[in-house]
C-alpha cells in the first residue's frame, strides 16, 4: 500500500510558519500595550500618591508648588501614555486581523488536507476490498478447475 501524499504540505507548512510568525507579532503588540498600560497606572498611582503628600504639615510654598508642578508633569506623561496607548490598542488590532487571517488561510489548506486524507483511506480500503474479492474467487476458481467441475 503506498503512503498518502498532499500536493499542497509545502504550502501548508509556510502557511503554519507564517501563522506562527503573526502570532508572536501580536504577543508582541499585546506586550506592548500591557506595558503602557501598567506605566499608565503607576502615574496615576504616583499622582495619588503626590496629591496626598502635597499639603502636608511639614512642606511650605516651595515644596507645595514642587508637587504641583510634579502632578502637572504626572497628568502629561499620562496622557502622553494614554496617545500611545490608543496607537498599540490600533496595532494591537492590525496584529489580531492578521494573525486571523493567517489562522484561516492555514485552517483551509489543512482541512482540505484531512478531506484529502479521508478520500485517500476510502479508495485505498475500496481497492484493498476488491483485492480480497479477486484473491478469494481465484481461490473458488482453482479449486474448481483442481476438482474438474
Amino acid at each position: 500500500m503506498k503512503r498518502f501524499n498532499f500536493e499542497l504540505e509545502k504550502i501548508l507548512k509556510l502557511r503554519l510558519n507564517r501563522e506562527q510568525e503573526t502570532e508572536v507579532e501580536l504577543g508582541r503588540a499585546v506586550g506592548a500595550l500591557s506595558a503602557l498600560e501598567l506605566r499608565i497606572k503607576t502615574a496615576a498611582e504616583e499622582k495619588a500618591r503626590a496629591a496626598g503628600n502635597r499639603f502636608a504639615k511639614e512642606h511650605g510654598a516651595r515644596e507645595i508648588r514642587s508637587y504641583d508642578l510634579y502632578i502637572l508633569r504626572l497628568d502629561q506623561t499620562r496622557n502622553a501614555l494614554l496617545e500611545a496607548a490608543a496607537k498599540a490598542e490600533l496595532a494591537v488590532e492590525e496584529a489580531r486581523k492578521v494573525y486571523l487571517e493567517a489562522s484561516r488561510d492555514r485552517k483551509i489548506i489543512d482541512k482540505l488536507k484531512e478531506h484529502r486524507q479521508k478520500e485517500y483511506r476510502k479508495t485505498i480500503l475500496l481497492e484493498e476490498i476488491k483485492m480480497i474479492d479477486d484473491i478469494s474467487n481465484g481461490t473458488t476458481a482453482r479449486k474448481a478447475l483442481t476438482l474438474g467441475v
